[in-house]
């Protein structure tokens, strides 16, 4: 134990203390001081509150660590800084594995720090870096294994606890954007201890019904099916949140069939859950947000496409009219095209009478001035001879003339046969629905049309009462 120098003189002598009794400098004792601490204390674990954090240009990092009822100053050095899993910030509570010395030059005892985690969270969070580098490793985090959302899920999935306050979240914001799809609740607790195995089994019996071969277990069985699912919890502290970043949850939600998007706790919080799900939200909210379609937003997309519906039938209907009005154009009915044969019959046989006169005229001239020429002792044998000829050349004429009038009367006959108006006389009649097409087969036919039926003499109006297909022979 340290000992005062005794600085008392002698009663009555004056003289000055023994070489025994010298002072030391304040340098030496600091170096027995620090001596002492590091002998007598060596290596401890120490936690605590971090305190009057900083970080010098050197790299070393000075703070205090204070509790209750006292603080200790801290020094950890540049090449142990190096290695921290995280930057610590005055408030957070850690625990150091460090050696108790003495800084001599100020005369304080400090701890030279060797290692620090956070303190109670600090194991998990080891354990939470350990699981994540291990399933990064697996490439269960790659993007290449993300899957897309579906656009129209047939049904939303959503495993949480019934009594969380993130389910009433999730159910009121895909009531507001997607009530006609359905949502199946798979119930799990979410806090406590050995809840990561019953929200892992509730992951599987919905990872289930994207198949309804096979939607049994305690969930009963439905006919409904599932696209996608919502995996969710509220916010709260690392031990709150620790069932979703167990392994088993995080292996089922990679063996899920369908999408799954983590909507655990705050925008701030981060779980091995949201790395492995297909999609990470900010919070159950923003879940329910991502995997529904807005319905607003789809009404104003069907009024859209209703109005080009619209504008395109509009036009196809104007087209349509011009098409008919140009076919009617073209179209002759059969009483004028038979006014068109008629007429051009005429013609044919005006022209036919013209030319066999001409030839007449022209073979009786050539008979004139032949005979003419003929000599006077032979002219009663021509005259014979000619008029042998005048009769064979008026009996062809004639003959002619009588094949082109029957080939005429047969021709107008036939052209009487197309008629229409001769087989209406003959018992027929002409049927045309309401928008004047003509009806050629009774199955074409409903209970209710009109009808426009055309006789040889007049017409009648009727309308179907009964519609009964007759086979013909």
């Amino acid at each position: 134990m340290l000992s005062l120098p005794d600085f008392e003189l002698s009663a009555g002598t004056g003289t000055a203390p023994s070489a025994a009794d010298a002072a030391c400098s304040v340098s030496e004792l600091n170096r027995r001081a620090r001596g002492l601490l590091e002998g007598a204390i060596g290596r401890v674990r120490v936690r605590g509150e971090v305190s009057g954090f900083s970080r010098a240009a050197s790299g070393h990092i000075y703070f205090s660590l204070k509790d209750e009822g006292a603080q200790v100053r801290c020094a950890l050095w540049r090449s142990k800084a190096g290695a921290l899993a995280f930057e610590p910030k005055n408030g957070d509570a850690v625990e150091v594995r460090a050696s108790v010395t003495l800084f001599e030059a100020r005369g304080e005892y400090q701890l030279s720090i060797e290692s620090m985690r956070r303190a109670g969270a600090g194991v998990l969070y080891e354990q939470f870096l350990r699981l994540k580098n291990k399933l990064a490793a697996e490439g269960l985090f790659d993007a290449e294994c993300k899957r897309a959302l579906p656009a129209m899920p047939r049904g939303i999935g959503v495993v949480t606890s019934l009594q969380a306050a993130a389910l009433r979240d999730v159910l009121t914001t895909l009531a507001r954007r997607a009530p006609m799809i359905p949502v199946i609740v798979f119930p799990a607790p979410v806090q406590g201890e050995g809840v990561a195995a019953l929200i892992a089994t509730a992951i599987g019996a919905a990872g289930r019904y994207a198949d309804t071969a096979e939607p049994a277990g305690r969930y009963g069985r439905s006919a409904a099916v599932i696209d996608v699912l919502i995996v969710c919890r509220g916010g709260g502290s690392m031990e709150d949140l620790w069932a979703f970043n167990e392994e088993v949850v995080a292996r089922a939600i990679a063996a899920c069939p369908v999408p799954v998007v983590s909507g655990v706790g705050h925008e701030t919080d981060f779980t091995i859950a949201d790395w492995v799900a297909d999609l990470r939200a900010p919070t159950p909210t923003a879940a329910a947000e991502l995997v529904s379609p807005d319905i607003e937003d789809m009404q104003a997309q069907l009024a859209s496409a209703a109005l080009a519906l619209a504008q395109a039938t509009a036009r196809y209907l104007v087209d349509a009219q011009q098409r008919l009005d140009w076919l009617a154009r073209a179209l002759v009915p059969p009483s004028a095209r038979l006014a068109m044969q008629r007429q051009r019959l005429t013609h044919l046989c005006a022209r036919l009478r013209a030319t066999t006169g001409s030839m007449l005229a022209a073979q009786a001239a050539r008979c004139a001035q032949a005979q003419g020429r003929l000599r006077a002792p032979r002219l009663a044998r021509q005259q014979l001879q000619l008029a042998h000829a005048r009769k064979r050349l008026t009996g062809a004429a004639l003959g002619g003339m009588t094949a082109q009038e029957v080939h005429l009367a047969r021709l107008l006959g036939a052209l009487q046969m197309l008629n229409p108006q001769r087989v209406l006389e003959r018992g027929f009649a002409i049927v045309t629905d309401a928008q004047g097409r003509l009806v050629r087969d009774a199955s074409a036919l409903a209970v209710h049309d009109v009808l426009d039926i055309v006789l040889a003499s007049g017409g009648v109006a009727a309308s179907v009462t009964n519609v009964t297909k007759v086979r013909r022979p």
